[in-house]
């Protein structure tokens, strides 16, 4: 535990009465409406732990809506996790993303100039639900649905610090210790073995820390999917359509938003699924690559810095050895604190990761425009009632 602030507010777990945050949050709601936003795929309806978050979700009185963009295959699936999420009290809805009638409607707005349809998966569902969110609420938070360690309190330490008049925050992110106390072990693997070290490696590398790093640095776990914005945040940021999800959302508020009105929130242990290191496809090697060209992108873009291949040579050099250092003071925690470390698979991951950093800077070069879906002020002034558009069809189907 320490109370240590960085260059964003940071908002520590030290003493906080649920009680009274939940009280605190229940009456500012009547005036500032709240939704939160939770995007799954069919798939996960499987895992046991959704069922353990409908129930904490069952104990935020609070919120107006929630909103559950679906990425479904057809319409029995769709009507399928509509009938589980019957047990969730407060009112909510099933957005089928890629159903018929909402593709429908992204083709007409297509015409208008604005094509969201070439982007597939969380960045377009994510895109989706805030469009919907901003026109009903205030605050919006959003997490993941494979949280096996959620509980009520972490949309609220989300929602608090946006809520509270007294504190007034525009954007809120969690941050949270990836160890996993039943099995001893310590996951987070592209924070740890890839993010962190790249960043102090790119301050080595350009020789001073650009002020997006700085941002960057300043978030205790930047990969982190679940934050909270507020309403006129949530309809002024870009939205990545590939994996950088973390990084180009963050990279929005460091442009939109000041740095006094941003915080981040100690949300204690986490768990959620973990996934194979795969490859260019799929897989923690996949959200690296789309990571790192996110990264190289907004440093293009907010500091200017010049990228090209003789950079990225001796940037993967200097990251190894950073990556190496990081690797020795995770096993030394490890041994502190009797938990398991395999060192080597560590090491090995981190030449796996090196060597797709290269070719994705490459891919950079060959593309360096991005891929990032229009935020929704210029959506609307394409097609002015998309939104109200996209909620119809939703109550639609999910009165259906």
């Amino acid at each position: 535990m320490d109370i240590k602030q960085e260059e964003v507010t940071t908002l520590h777990e030290i003493c906080v009465d649920a009680g009274e945050l939940k009280r605190s949050i229940r009456e500012v709601a009547v005036e500032r409406p709240i939704a939160i936003i939770m995007p799954m795929l069919y798939r996960e309806l499987k895992n046991r732990v959704i069922g353990k978050i409908v129930k904490e979700l069952n104990k935020c009185d609070y919120v107006e809506e929630i909103l559950i963009p679906l990425s479904a295959e057809n319409k029995e699936e769709f009507e399928q996790v509509k009938r589980f999420f019957s047990k969730l009290q407060p009112k909510h809805y099933i957005i089928w993303c890629n159903g018929r009638k909402i593709m429908k409607l992204l083709r007409e707005l297509k015409e208008e100039g604005i094509n969201v349809i070439k982007y597939e998966g969380k960045g377009r569902d994510v895109w989706i639900a805030l469009g919907i969110a901003s026109l009903h609420s205030y605050a919006i938070a959003l997490h993941d649905a494979d949280v096996q360690t959620y509980s009520e309190l972490i949309p609220a330490k989300l929602l608090f610090p946006i809520l509270e008049p007294e504190l007034d925050f525009k954007f809120s992110k969690g941050y949270y210790a990836r160890v996993n106390m039943q099995k001893n072990i310590i996951y987070g693997r592209v924070f740890r073995l890839f993010l962190h070290p790249l960043l102090k490696a790119l301050v080595d590398e350009i020789g001073y820390e650009p002020d997006f790093l700085n941002f960057l640095r300043a978030f205790r776990y930047p990969l982190s999917g679940e934050f909270a914005l507020t309403r006129d945040v949530a309809i002024d940021v870009d939205v990545p359509g590939d994996w950088g999800i973390e990084i180009g959302i963050l990279a929005e508020i460091y442009r939109n938003v000041a740095r006094k009105r941003i915080c981040q929130v100690d949300l204690g242990f986490y768990e959620h699924k973990h996934q194979e290191i795969g490859g260019v496809e799929k897989g923690l090697i996949r959200m690296v690559r789309d990571i790192f060209k996110t990264l190289l992108r907004v440093l293009t873009e907010e500091d200017r810095v010049q990228i090209s291949e003789t950079f990225l040579t001796s940037l993967r050099v200097v990251y190894q050895r950073v990556a190496r250092d990081c690797i020795r003071q995770y096993h030394a925690d490890a041994v502190f604190n009797c938990l398991q470390y395999d060192r080597h698979l560590e090491e090995t991951i981190v030449e796996r990761f090196s060597r797709h950093m290269l070719e994705a800077g490459k891919e950079y070069l060959q593309k360096p425009v991005g891929t990032r879906i229009p935020d929704w002020l210029r959506t609307m002034s394409a097609k002015r009632k998309i939104r109200e558009e996209l909620f119809e069809i939703v109550v639609e189907e999910n009165e259906g």
